[in-house]
C-alpha cells in the first residue's frame, strides 16, 4: 500500500529505507574500489570483483532483514485507508513486537473507541429521529386528520342539498379529500407504525409488505417465522425500518418485478432479509444515504449487515441481530 509523504512521494517507505541504505552500502564500496590500499596501488580487478560480491550480499541481508519489519506497517496502512466505522468489527491481527506491534494495538483500541461512539451517537439520533417521527404523526393523525375529516362530512351534508351540478362538483371535492385523507394516513403510518406496537413486528412487516405492493405494483413474497423470540422495542424498530429502507431501495433503483421478505431466527439471533430481482449493482457501486442510513442502524444494536448481489441477480440486504443483544 502507497501512502503520500508530506514531500508528495508516492515511494513506499520500505523502498525509500531499503534504497538509501543500499546507496551507503554502494558509495563505501566505491571508495574502497578506487582509493589507494597502499602507497602506490589501487585495488586489484579480482578485488573490485570480490567487492561487488560482498556489496550483493549485504543488499540481499539487508532487504532479508527490512522486508518482514515493514510488510506489517503496510498491511496497517492498507487496513487504515479502507475503515469504515459503520462496517463494524474491521481489526488487524497484531502479529508484531515493539512499536509496530504497538501501532497495531492502537489502531484496535481505536476502532472500538470510535465504533462505540458512533454507536451511542447514533442511538440518541435514532431517538430523537423517532420522537421526532412520533410527533408530527400525531399531528398528521390528530390534527390533518381530524380537520379532513370534518371537510369530508361538511362535503356530504351540503351534497344532500345541492342541485345536480353542485352534486357532481361536490363529489369530486370529496373523492379529492378522500384521496389526501389516505395520504394522510399513509404518510402518518409509515412515520410511527403504530401496528408495531401494539401487534408486534411480523404484522407490521407484513402490513408494510401489503402497502408497499399496493402503492408500487410490485408483489412481495413474505417467509416469515411461526415463533420469535423477544426482542426490544428498539431491536423491533430497527428491523422493521431496515425493512422499510430496503423496498424502498429496490422500488426506487432496482427496475425489480418482485421482492422477496423474510424473517428467521435461531438460538442464537434474529435475521431479516430483503432480496429484489432487479437489475443490481452497476459499475462502480457508491453506497448512497439509504443504504448508509442501513448499516447506521445495524450499528447501533449490535447487528451484522450485509449489503451485496442477491442470487436472482438483483440486492440482497441480510441483517443479523444477535439475540444476546436483547436488553
Amino acid at each position: 500500500m502507497r501512502l503520500p509523504d508530506r514531500s508528495g512521494s508516492h515511494m513506499p517507505l520500505f523502498w525509500r529505507v531499503f534504497l538509501a541504505n543500499a546507496t551507503i552500502l554502494l558509495a563505501g564500496i566505491l571508495v574502497l574500489a578506487f582509493t589507494p590500499l597502499r602507497v602506490s596501488k589501487h585495488a586489484t580487478l579480482r578485488e573490485i570483483i570480490d567487492l561487488l560480491g560482498g556489496l550483493a550480499l549485504m543488499i540481499i541481508v539487508n532487504w532479508l532483514i527490512l522486508r518482514p519489519l515493514f510488510r506489517p506497517l503496510e498491511r496497517l496502512a492498507g487496513r487504515m485507508e479502507e475503515a469504515d466505522v459503520l462496517r463494524g468489527g474491521q481489526r488487524v491481527p497484531i502479529e508484531s513486537s515493539g512499536e509496530v506491534g504497538a501501532l497495531e494495538q492502537a489502531f484496535n483500541t481505536m476502532m472500538e473507541r470510535l465504533e462505540t461512539e458512533r454507536r451511542e451517537a447514533g442511538a440518541r439520533a435514532l431517538n430523537a429521529q423517532e420522537e421526532e417521527r412520533q410527533r408530527i404523526a400525531r399531528g398528521l393523525h390528530d390534527e390533518v386528520g381530524q380537520t379532513m375529516t370534518g371537510v369530508l362530512l361538511l362535503l356530504k351534508r351540503l351534497a344532500q342539498d345541492a342541485t345536480q351540478e353542485q352534486h357532481t362538483a361536490l363529489g369530486e371535492a370529496q373523492a379529492a379529500v378522500k384521496a389526501s385523507l389516505e395520504d394522510v394516513r399513509r404518510t402518518a403510518q409509515e412515520l410511527r407504525p403504530e401496528i408495531l406496537d401494539h401487534l408486534g413486528l411480523p404484522s407490521a412487516l407484513t402490513n408494510l409488505a401489503r402497502t408497499f405492493s399496493v402503492r408500487t405494483g410490485i408483489p412481495v413474497q413474505r417467509q416469515f417465522a411461526l415463533q420469535l423470540p423477544k426482542l426490544d422495542p428498539k431491536i423491533e424498530l430497527v428491523l422493521y425500518r431496515v425493512a422499510q429502507e430496503g423496498l424502498t431501495n429496490a422500488a426506487r433503483h432496482s427496475g425489480a418485478n418482485e421482492v422477496t421478505l423474510t424473517l428467521e431466527h435461531d438460538a442464537d439471533s434474529v435475521v431479516l432479509r430483503v432480496l429484489d430481482d432487479g437489475r443490481g449493482f452497476e459499475g462502480n457501486h457508491a453506497e448512497g444515504g439509504g443504504l448508509r442510513g442501513i448499516r447506521e442502524r445495524a450499528l447501533i444494536v449490535g447487528a451484522a449487515v450485509a449489503i451485496k448481489p442477491a442470487p436472482s441477480g438483483g440486492v440482497e440486504i441480510r441483517l443479523q441481530v444477535p439475540v444476546a443483544a436483547e436488553s
